[in-house]
């Protein structure tokens, strides 16, 4: 007897459909299960850790934070100078970030608003700072869990990498130093700074590259107020949503990946729940180079649920999933793509941003735009009566003919400052 496979009205086998349907199942929230380690020489590496949070500013963590108003975050903050302004950050940059993100959204949309609000996080810590008085400067690696969805924002040269349950590694974060980022010389010295190597007695310049006056490594941190407004704190921004197999993220700063190798990093936490992962990462960078800086990792596991232990890595599948721009469609077979339904280990993509400009960062098309506030500064959140604001398209060329100069976001006139001054044209 000939058998064949039903069909509804679209042609579509019925098999097909119901493996749709599975796909397209709600899964659970994650179990996040996480450690540090850190050596200390200079005391300017500070962590936070916070597994349980209210997406609302000020309420922090508690036990009765449950179902989708609760997120997880981790920030590395690596000072220089001084731990004062890695301090300061990490003790004002969450609440600064939380805070740009309007009240009453529903869990797709504060995903939604997420980047934007942390551009404005980071600036505003970093203007705030500045009423310190202080020359510290610091670089941040920060990161949102929500869900299966992992948001990183990043300024210098702490990094974050994603292990996917296969084996795949995605890099979440950019490198901000000057000898390794093109772009950032050019965007630099095209704001009024100068990029050189340290020149003794008219010989050759030796050392990395570096930012003067200040002579600092780091294109993009939070502080650093004598160096020049050119080293800015508008952060690199990429967003992803992971499988419902999960992955490990490690969090780490300058330390151990001037000691380890990416995937030397990886394999040391082979097997190890992810306290002891971070221990083992740090013991390794400072057997390899000596304690020189320092040396400061978090290890994250994010996990199906009751899954308490790291995801098993299948070898000879992995590989580097490219550096930033990679979407999952680049890869996916058409048998995949057919039957509706993607690999167990697909990471997808959701937004990727390293542009340093406000104009561009702050800009929100619709329907994102709706969901902040017309009148409120759209970095400090300083509610303006209608017509004090100033356009962050206002000073754009005109050859942007597709920029309302009179349209939002607006910013107050003290972020504006910052604005132009981050830009170079204060200079001009």
């Amino acid at each position: 007897m000939e058998v064949h496979n039903e069909v509804d009205g679209s042609g579509v086998p019925l098999a097909v459909l119901l493996k749709r349907e599975l796909c397209n199942q709600k899964v659970e929230k994650p179990d996040i299960l996480f450690g540090e380690a850190s050596k200390s020489k200079k005391g300017e590496d500070f962590t936070l850790l916070v597994a349980n949070c209210h997406r609302t500013p000020g309420e922090g963590p508690g036990d009765n934070a449950g179902g989708d108003d609760t997120i997880s975050m981790f920030v590395i903050v690596d000072g220089h100078n001084g731990p004062a302004a890695a301090v300061y950050t990490r003790e004002n940059l969450p609440n600064n970030v939380l805070a740009a993100i309007p009240p009453n959204l529903t869990s797709e949309e504060w995903t939604a608003a997420l980047p934007r609000a942390l551009v404005a996080g980071f600036v505003k810590t970093d203007k705030d700072f500045q009423t310190k008085a202080a020359r510290s400067g610091t670089t941040v690696t920060f990161v949102i869990i929500d869900g299966w969805v992992v948001t990183v924002a990043s300024v210098g040269d702490s990094r974050c990498i994603l292990e996917s349950a296969e084996g795949s590694v995605y890099f979440l974060s950019a490198d901000h130093r000057l000898d390794v980022n093109e772009e950032e010389v050019e965007r630099v010295t095209a704001s009024g700074g100068e990029v050189g190597r340290i020149n003794i007695a008219g010989g050759a310049g030796i050392g990395p590259l570096r930012c003067w006056p200040g002579g600092l490594c780091l294109s993009r941190s939070i502080g650093d107020t004598d160096v020049g407004e050119y080293i800015v704190p508008v952060p690199h921004v990429k967003q992803v949503k992971l499988s419902n197999a999960g992955g490990r993220l490690v969090i780490a700063s300058d330390g151990v990946w001037d000691a380890l190798h990416f995937q030397e990093a990886l394999n040391y936490t082979r097997g190890l729940p992810a306290e002891a992962a971070a221990n083992r990462i740090v013991k390794e960078a400072v057997s390899s180079k000596g304690l020189r800086d320092d040396t400061t990792c978090i290890v994250v596991d994010i996990l199906p649920p009751e899954k308490l232990s790291p995801p098993l890595k299948r070898h000879g599948k992995g590989g580097i999933k490219a550096l930033f721009r990679w979407r999952p469609s680049d890869e996916l077979s058409e048998e995949q793509t057919d039957n509706g339904c993607f690999e167990p280990d697909v990471v997808e993509e959701l937004y990727e941003e390293g542009s340093a400009m406000l104009a561009q960062r702050l800009n929100v098309n619709y329907p994102a735009g709706n969901m902040f506030k017309l009148h409120d500064c759209a970095v400090c959140q300083l509610e303006m009566k209608p017509g004090e604001g100033v356009s962050v398209h206002g000073n754009m060329p005109k050859h942007h003919s597709r920029v309302d100069p009179w349209g939002g976001p607006f910013l107050c006139s003290s972020c504006q400052v910052k604005k132009v001054a981050m830009e170079g044209r204060l200079h001009l």
